[in-house]
C-alpha cells in the first residue's frame, strides 16, 4: 500500500511541478495561437507550401526551419502541429515541424551553444532540420495510402479560392502579436507580454467580429480537450516511473556516450 501510495504522489508532484512551470506562460498561449491557425490562417496558403502537391524540397524545408521563431517546448508545439495539420497540410511536412520545433527555435539553439559550447549548438540546429526532414518522409511513406485518399480536386478548388476577408498585413501582424505572447511569456518577460496582450485587445476590437472571435475559442478549446488529458496523463505517468526507477539505474543505462546508451535514451 505505501508503495502505491509512493507512486501516486510521485505523480501528483510531477503534474503540479509541470502545470506550475507551463500552463500559463506556454500551454494558454500555444493553444490560442493553434486555434487561431485553424481558424483564420487561409487553407490555401497552407496547402501551397504543405500540401500534396508541393514540391517536397519546398515543403520539408519550409516545415524544418519554421519552428525558428517560436520559443516552444515539445509540449506546446503539439497544439501548432494540430493547427496546421487541420489546414490540409500532409503527415510528412506536420511532423516534421512537430519534430524540428522544439529544437530549431532561436532561444534553444543559443542556451545550448553558451552552455554545451558551439559545436554542439551548431550541431543541434543542423541535426534537427536533417532528423525532421527524414521522419516527415518516413511518415508519409508509412501513411501514404491515407494521403493518397484525399481528394487533389479538392486541394485544387481551395488554392484557387477567394482570399479571406483578412487582408495580408492585418495576419501578418495578428499572428506576430500571438508569437509574441509565446515567445515573451515563455521567456518571462513580462513588461513585454502585457503590452502584447493590449495590443491583442486592440486588434480584435478593431479588426474581428464576434463571430470570428467566438470560432476561434470553440476551436482553441477544441484543442484543449484533444490534447490536454493524454498530456497531462503522459507528465503523471512519468513521475510515477521517476519513483521507483533508481537514479544508479538511469547513470548506468544513458550515463555513457555509447551507442547503446543513445539508444536507449
Amino acid at each position: 500500500m505505501e508503495i502505491i501510495i509512493a507512486l501516486l504522489q510521485g505523480g501528483w508532484n510531477a503534474l503540479l511541478e509541470y502545470l506550475s512551470a507551463h500552463i500559463l506562460t506556454c500551454l494558454i498561449p500555444a493553444f490560442f495561437t493553434a486555434g487561431a491557425i485553424a481558424v483564420f490562417v487561409s487553407q490555401g496558403a497552407v496547402l501551397r507550401y504543405f500540401g500534396p502537391k508541393a514540391k517536397k524540397l519546398l515543403s520539408y524545408s519550409v516545415a524544418s526551419v519554421s519552428g525558428t521563431i517560436l520559443a516552444v517546448c515539445s509540449c506546446t508545439v503539439l497544439p501548432l502541429f494540430g493547427g496546421i495539420y487541420k489546414r490540409g497540410a500532409g503527415i510528412g511536412p506536420a511532423v516534421a515541424f512537430l519534430y524540428s520545433g522544439p529544437a530549431i527555435n532561436v532561444l534553444a539553439i543559443v542556451y545550448t551553444a553558451r552552455i554545451l559550447g558551439f559545436d554542439l549548438g551548431l550541431a543541434r540546429a543542423i541535426g534537427a532540420v536533417v532528423f525532421a526532414a527524414g521522419i516527415g518522409l518516413i511518415m508519409a511513406l508509412l501513411y501514404r495510402t491515407e494521403e493518397s485518399l484525399k481528394d487533389s480536386a479538392a486541394f485544387d478548388a481551395l488554392l484557387d479560392a477567394a482570399p479571406e476577408n483578412k487582408s495580408l498585413w492585418q495576419q501578418v501582424i495578428f499572428f506576430a502579436v500571438l508569437v509574441g505572447i509565446l515567445v515573451f511569456a515563455a521567456s518571462k518577460m513580462w513588461i513585454a507580454t502585457g503590452i502584447s496582450l493590449a495590443v491583442l485587445g486592440v486588434i480584435l476590437w478593431r479588426w474581428f467580429k464576434k463571430g470570428e472571435i467566438r470560432m476561434w475559442i470553440k476551436e482553441t478549446l477544441r484543442f484543449v480537450r484533444l490534447i490536454v488529458p493524454w498530456l497531462l496523463a503522459g507528465v503523471f505517468a512519468a513521475g510515477v516511473i521517476t519513483t521507483f526507477v533508481p537514479q544508479d539505474a538511469v547513470i548506468n543505462c544513458v550515463g555513457g556516450n555509447s551507442l547503446l546508451a543513445n539508444f536507449i535514451a
